[in-house]
């Protein structure tokens, strides 16, 4: 496969990606200032860095942008908080489009705070979570169906994020589920893969893209057992593809059920944000006019490199390319 030729065809692909646009605040603490606090004697965190990156369907725009993708763009709630501020930031420095993120002051920034130990570079504390647990207001559900609505055909591609593991207070609602579906429905020919961590099953006509576990636990939600043929009917007639770390990805169309090979780039270093890479990949080789298996064979080969860098890193064209050389100078 030329996988020049492919990636040399992300500067004309325009993605969209829907969801819950997270930040990710990554902080380095120096446990020497670990001494009590003066007011509770409770060991205080010295943070002495801090790092915010976009998280979840940001992590998949990021990708998208760091492979070279000519036209990014989120759509998204966010609040009018110090973390949404940052996540605007942080989205405008990788040249991601973040106008139709819609603010609000009744919810806050979908935000994880990770702790990363300065002298061992580990995260070792527990992990501080902003999350939203009450409904999406409809007034910002409504004005986010609007823009999608209004946008969709801007873009050859749209990728939604799922990320909230509450019942509520994600972007992803019923009401804009429903909406990708209508979109996917009328527009056959448009690549809409969705990712959800708990509600891969409700999607429709649209490539589902879960991780094994995701994927088994709808299958014993809606039937019982795992049955991979089933949850595809389910879904809708495209594209189910399971990945299943590095036991490599299910892929299961009209042609059957095959196992396309997990790709190491080098040792392992973070494999979060691992699915995130692997989702920016598969679509933008879809945008270029990559076939489906070959399409996850490129999104398997992103994957294998963001694994090999410390948190949810991005990888770009070249350092896929370079290491598909590498791999193919081993074979």
């Amino acid at each position: 496969m030329d996988w020049a030729a492919l990636t040399a065809g992300f500067k004309a692909a325009r993605v969209l990606v829907v969801g819950d646009i997270c930040l990710d605040f990554r902080s380095r603490y120096d446990p020497a200032l670990a001494e009590p606090s003066r007011e509770t004697g409770i060991p205080r965190t010295g943070v002495v860095h801090s790092e915010a990156t976009p998280g979840a369907g940001g992590t998949v725009a990021g990708n998208l942008a760091a492979l070279g993708v000519g036209r990014v763009a989120v759509l998204g709630a966010i609040g009018r908080d110090g973390f949404g501020f940052e996540l605007k930031r942080a989205l405008h420095a990788r040249q991601i489009d973040a106008g139709l993120l819609v603010e609000c002051a009744d919810v806050q920034t979908f935000t994880y705070t990770k702790l990363i130990n300065a002298e061992t570079g580990v995260e070792d504390k527990p992990r501080t979570d902003f999350v939203n647990t009450k409904p999406l207001p409809r007034a910002i559900e409504r004005r986010l169906i609007a823009n999608l609505s209004a946008v969709h055909g801007d873009y050859d591609a749209i990728l939604v994020a799922d990320q909230a593991e509450t019942d509520s207070g994600g972007v992803v609602t019923p009401a804009l589920r429903a909406a990708v579906g209508e979109i996917a429905a009328r527009s056959p020919g448009k690549t809409i893969v969705a990712d959800s961590r708990n509600r891969i099953h409700e999607f429709r006509n649209v490539i589902v893209k879960p991780n094994e576990s995701e994927a088994e636990r709808a299958c014993l939600r809606l039937f019982g057992e795992i049955d991979y043929q089933r949850l595809r009917r389910v879904v809708g007639v495209r594209p189910l593809v399971v990945t299943r770390g590095e036991r490599g990805i299910l892929l299961i169309d009209d042609r059957g059920e095959r196992l396309v090979p997990a790709f190491a780039a080098g040792a392992v270093v973070d494999t979060c944000g691992a699915g995130d890479g692997f989702a920016a990949g598969l679509a933008a080789a879809l945008c270029a006019g990559a076939g489906m298996e070959t399409a996850v064979r490129f999104g398997a080969m992103v994957a294998g490199v963001t694994v090999t860098k410390p948190g949810t890193g991005a990888a770009s064209a070249d350092e896929v390319l370079a290491a598909a050389d590498s791999a193919a100078v081993r074979e």
